[in-house]
């Protein structure tokens, strides 16, 4: 089934509504690393090149309660930061009714998980994302695993929906690995949760030559090779469930490399002795944090 881009839909003297991925690393309101904007500004750019009559921008930041309002997780210095690279301003709007923008503006709606319902795809939130334009556009790829009010639901309830410029260079790019590969191949997931890419690691290993998992998805594979990963990131529950696709690489002669040495520290702080250990020297008080250099000399083979 062809998929509808944002550069073939008519754009002129519409509102556009771009679900984007502006989930940035911050530290005390500051944004430490700006890629997922970057990474999102074509999108923006497009609508309003095509002639939008105003664009509004959705996205989550972080994992707070959902249905309160936490000034930590506020997309306020998202929204300035967006302005910025943008060179015009975008003014953050805290409910969906009031992120109507005016002829030719920019707004981006508060922290999508604000909102009560968000993560449960509650048909009701979502029908309040359709109605924010004319046309709804995926353009988050870091969110599309998740069927959420504004990454499913609004897309099913908009009049017009679409995928952004930055969705469809991940689908094409997606397409080509998974339907005609050059081989070997080999396959990088990381992130903290194995529990949000169980499936994607399980079809993974039929597709890939190799398959390297980094993050806390790779101490919870650790930990289910037997390895005691302190007091690291992990989630012991879905240890099994790394067993299982650890076999089934196994039993098709894929690899699925472990790290052999890491970085591991008291904690993910400023100041503190990172020191390089083989995994099975993992002090019972520290956390893995990084992989050490003989595992990136395993991976790069």
């Amino acid at each position: 089934m062809a998929i509808k881009l944002l550069q073939d839909v008519a754009c002129e003297g519409k509102i556009v509504v771009i679900r984007q991925d502006l989930n940035v690393p911050m530290k005390e309101g500051v944004i430490t690393n700006d890629k997922r904007i970057r990474a999102a500004l074509p999108g923006v750019r497009m609508a309003l090149e095509k002639g939008a009559a105003g664009v509004v921008l959705l996205s989550h930041l972080g994992r707070p309660v959902e249905g309160e309002f936490d000034a930590k997780f506020s997309l306020a210095p998202v929204a300035a930061h967006v302005a910025s690279l943008l060179g015009r301003p975008v003014r953050l709007a805290a409910t969906p009714e009031e992120a109507r923008p005016a002829p030719g503006e920019v707004v981006l709606l508060e922290n999508v998980r604000f909102f009560k319902g968000e993560k449960k795809n509650d048909p009701a939130l979502a029908a309040r994302f359709a109605a924010l334009g004319d046309i709804y556009v995926m353009d988050a790829f870091g969110a599309a695993h998740r069927a959420h009010a504004s990454t499913e639901g609004a897309v099913r309830q908009a009049g017009v929906a679409c995928a952004g410029p930055l969705m469809a260079a991940e689908l094409e790019a997606f397409g080509k690995v998974l339907h005609a590969p050059a081989r070997p191949l080999a396959a990088i997931i990381g992130g903290s949760k194995v529990s949000s890419k169980l499936g994607l690691l399980e079809n993974l290993v039929d597709k890939v030559d190799s398959l390297i998992v980094g993050g806390g998805i790779a101490n919870t594979f650790l930990a289910a090779s037997g390895v005691n990963v302190g007091a690291s990131l992990y989630e012991p529950e879905l240890v099994e469930d790394a067993k299982k696709i650890m076999a089934k690489a196994a039993a098709q002669g894929k690899n699925l490399p472990l790290p052999v040495d890491v970085v591991t520290a008291a904690a993910l702080e400023p100041g503190q002795k990172a020191t390089t250990r083989t995994v099975s020297d993992v002090p019972a008080d520290e956390m893995i944090l990084d992989i050490g250099p003989k595992t990136v000399a395993l991976y790069e083979e």
